[in-house]
């Protein structure tokens, strides 16, 4: 492998090849934003018919432990991401062996498990001042019986696999745990003490190879039914002195970490002003997609850049924005299962409204379909909009 400084630069001739493990609509916005840098884009996934494949300059359809289309990704390209933290670890590694992979393996199966990323978060804990919440690990049906009373009422999650909400179940007390355990068919959980939230924030951070690190403004999220619902930058809620503790925790970490590419962290915000770290994304993440229309360098080409070992794009929010995301639900008319077409014109007569969707053909319940973010003069205005796009789309607001 190359000098891990030297960058890779745009070439027409020959093309500059830039690889993508998954498919899904994280891998499209990367794609779309490498190409306007001048890559070239080869995706890595196993659906023939996926978002990041509909955009790619090449599409390898096969599993992500495929060595022959692994070999096939390292041949072609200069370096390698991945869009989602579940593709094996094993699979960047043996990657790593060939080209420049961002992020690498062993930052990857940190956030894969739930139980490393604790310990770590812990860790970090003497320079961050920020720790996770409380939790106990739960390893078989003995360890329920050992669950100190100040965990409950808590929150059982699964130690791998788990995100917008899956692999999650709230519990009261004991039995209600072991029935949550039995129904997670006895894999290896997490049990964390529930906290007296007041709001979510989420804290997108880039480092390049060089060890240079950026941090974007703080995200106040709100979330329904375990997935993310809307994205307010600057957080209305944000006291300066917070944001400035959860950027510093961030830096902090992915530092720690040796993390080269875009990382996001959520944090809890307690209700007497305390900051909790929940869990981190080694990828770019929903809540930073307001960055494509608010921001100098969107999540995506800092994701470019990191893995090119380019210098870092400034980070600087030009719009207060704020970002709704779209699901499948609004396609049908109440319990209908008619599907219809959303009213896209009078969303988009909306004053800064930017549609971004996904380009997945099968509209369902619960399916991440796009985003829109309105950005404004004022946070008010942006707000506005939103209120509006909800009414229009039959959102509850």
């Amino acid at each position: 492998m190359s000098d891990f400084h030297h960058p890779f630069l745009p070439s027409a001739t020959p093309a500059t090849w830039l690889g993508m493990m998954g498919g899904g609509q994280l891998g499209r916005m990367f794609v779309h934003a490498a190409q306007k840098m001048g890559f070239k884009v080869a995706v890595l996934e196993p659906a023939a018919d996926c978002p990041a494949g509909h955009a790619s300059d090449h599409l390898l359809s096969a599993g992500y432990t495929d060595a022959a289309a692994l070999n096939a990704l390292a041949d072609q390209c200069v370096a390698v991401t991945t869009e989602f933290e579940n593709v094996p670890a094993q699979s960047l590694a043996t990657l790593a062996e060939r080209v420049f992979v961002a992020p690498s393996a062993s930052c990857v199966s940190i956030a894969q498990d739930r139980i490393e990323e604790k310990r770590f978060f812990t860790e970090c804990a003497d320079r961050s001042g920020v720790l996770p919440a409380p939790y106990k690990v739960i390893y078989a049906e003995s360890d329920l019986d050992e669950i100190p009373d100040h965990l409950l009422p808590g929150i059982l999650k699964t130690v791998r696999m788990g995100y917008d909400g899956k692999g999650q179940v709230r519990v009261r007390s004991r039995d209600e745990a072991r029935a949550a355990f039995a129904g997670m068919n006895g894999v290896a959980c997490v049990l964390e003490k529930m906290l007296p939230l007041a709001y979510e924030i989420s804290v997108l951070a880039a480092r390049g190879a060089n060890a240079q690190s950026v941090v974007y403004p703080i995200a106040e999220n709100v979330h329904r039914d375990g997935i993310l619902f809307t994205t307010t930058v600057p957080g209305p809620n944000v006291e300066a002195a917070c944001a400035q503790r959860a950027q510093a925790a961030a830096l902090e970490i992915i530092s720690r970490l040796g993390y080269v590419g875009v990382l996001c962290i959520e944090f809890f915000v307690l209700k007497d002003g305390s900051l909790v770290v929940n869990e981190m994304a080694p990828r770019p993440h929903n809540s930073g997609h307001y960055t494509i229309d608010a921001c100098v360098t969107s999540q995506f080409a800092q994701q470019v850049r990191a893995m090119a070992r380019l210098p870092l794009g400034d980070v600087r929010q030009h719009s207060p924005a704020v970002m709704l995301n779209i699901l499948g639900d609004i396609w049908f008319d109440g319990a209908s299962e008619q599907i219809r077409e959303p009213a896209w014109d009078k969303v988009l007569a909306l004053p800064g409204a930017n549609l971004h969707l996904y380009g997945k053909d099968d509209p369902r319940r619960g399916r991440k379909m796009g985003h829109v973010t309105f950005v404004a003069p004022t946070l008010t205005q942006a707000q506005e909009s939103l209120l509006a796009a909800c009414g229009i789309l039959g959102i509850p607001a």
